[in-house]
């Protein structure tokens, strides 16, 4: 019987050194003085901030900061408070570098960072579900069949109070402890490699004590890993107009509305159309844009492939009715002749209208200018562009359809600003991002 204590002690020792080596595997993944390590993807730089030893988001704009390097298999823990009942952010896991179209969000798998929420569908205690094309099935069957776990326990503390999160993804699954105890997670998540995020969602949030455990990989496949970081930088602060040409007339017209870049059609300026500072030489662009507009019935003419415009046999030419919302695009390097066109005419959105239109030009620079496709999402959703420029060549893929490739701008200048258009109707922009190519 003597020999029981001795046998306890050295069972609670082993445990003891077992527990310190597991904590020591972890290592920081915020240093507590700035933000070493994460980048803002969409958001503005004051958004997110460091201040005795927490990272502090205002919660706007709506947006996201992340790591600069994707994580597989992990262990992350965080302690997280809000400020105000109510509030809302995340943890996204597995996220892709940039948002998805339309949305300030990236593909991933969330985390909720919620107080005080309750329905029956979603609760502030660790819900857990897939975003924007991520897949994940959750552990318990959600009431309404969504692909959302919720926890089986409601140990959030509340607003203003801290609460601790320790989340394991490994091969796919995921696993939520609140507080110090498992109560939701999913498993076959696709992606189950990417970067980790902290959401900004309309109220501040701090976060400490950020730190991880990797895990041994399990060699994922192409499809199972998010996009890689290309370098796209966002060119819209989600808050004003900084980075662009605007003037006191700009205001109020080009109006920041959170993560969207609302534009009213009616700015009386001198030059209406809102440039960037910055000039650009070779470059890749992608924006999002939306028709705000109802629409009304409008005939334009049927354009062919070769940028001719079709003749009927009556000798007049072909026109096609369409829903029409508007009218804008993005001038390239200064020219308003460099121009990708948005709107809903019968060629679609993409097309080079001062190229397809100019008579002096050679036949293949106006085949080249014209849309292959009409890739439009309908009136109301939202499109991507991504733009691509190298010397006088241009390709636009249109909701990832390539509508113009490598097409020819005889004249172009070899650098100069990005201008999104006044064409005199309602527009929103979004996820504005631009890298600068070698």
């Amino acid at each position: 019987m003597r020999y029981f204590p001795l046998i306890s002690l050295f069972l609670l020792g082993t445990c003891g050194l077992l527990a310190a080596a597991e904590q020591s595997d972890f290592v920081p993944l915020f240093n507590g003085q700035d933000l070493t390590g994460w980048v803002a993807v969409n958001v503005a730089p004051k958004t997110f901030t460091v201040k005795e030893g927490l990272i502090i988001s205002t919660g706007v704009p709506t947006g996201t900061l992340r790591t600069t390097r994707m994580y597989e298999n992990f262990i992350i823990e965080l302690e997280w408070r809000h400020l105000k009942p109510g509030g809302n952010a995340g943890l996204f896991v597995w996220a892709d570098p940039i948002t998805h179209v339309g949305v300030p969000f990236s593909r991933g798998v969330e985390v909720q960072v919620l107080d005080g929420q309750e329905t029956p569908n979603y609760t502030s205690h660790g819900d857990i579900f897939p975003i924007w094309g991520a897949r994940m099935v959750p552990k318990h069957p959600h009431p309404a069949g969504w692909d959302r776990s919720l926890p089986s326990e409601k140990r959030c503390k509340p607003s203003p109070e801290w609460n601790h999160y320790r989340v394991t993804c490994n091969h796919g699954t995921i696993a939520l402890e609140v507080n110090g105890k498992e109560v939701s997670g999913g498993s076959m998540c696709t992606p189950r490699k990417g970067y980790l995020c902290l959401e900004s969602e309309g109220s501040e949030c701090h976060f400490r004590n950020v730190r991880i455990k990797e895990l041994p990989s399990t060699n994922p496949e192409p499809a199972e890993v998010a996009a890689m970081d290309v370098g796209f930088q966002s060119y819209y602060s989600g808050l004003d107009l900084s980075g662009w040409k605007a003037t006191d007339k700009h205001l109020g017209h080009w109006q920041p509305t959170d993560w969207k870049l609302a534009y009213d059609g009616k700015c009386d300026a001198a030059d209406p159309n809102l440039w960037t500072e910055r000039e650009f030489g070779d470059f890749e662009m992608i924006c999002d844009w939306r028709w705000t507009a109802p629409p009304v019935k409008k005939r334009w003419p049927q354009v062919l492939p070769t940028g001719l415009e079709a003749i009927g046999a009556d000798g007049k030419p072909v026109e096609i009715e369409v829903d029409d919302a508007g009218d804008s695009g993005i001038y390239l390097r200064g020219s308003s002749k460099a121009q990708v066109n948005m709107w809903c005419r019968p060629c679609g959105s993409g097309e080079v209208y001062g190229y397809r239109t100019d008579n002096s030009q050679p036949a293949e620079v106006r085949a080249a200018v014209t849309p292959k496709t009409v890739a439009d999402r309908p009136i109301g959703q939202w499109n991507r562009f991504l733009i691509t420029m190298r010397g006088d060549r241009l390709s636009v893929k249109l909701n990832g359809q390539l509508v113009i490739e490598n097409a020819r701008l005889p004249g172009v200048a070899a650098k100069g600003p990005i201008a999104l258009q006044h064409h005199g109707d309602p527009i929103e922009f979004a996820n504005i991002f631009i890298r600068e190519l070698p």
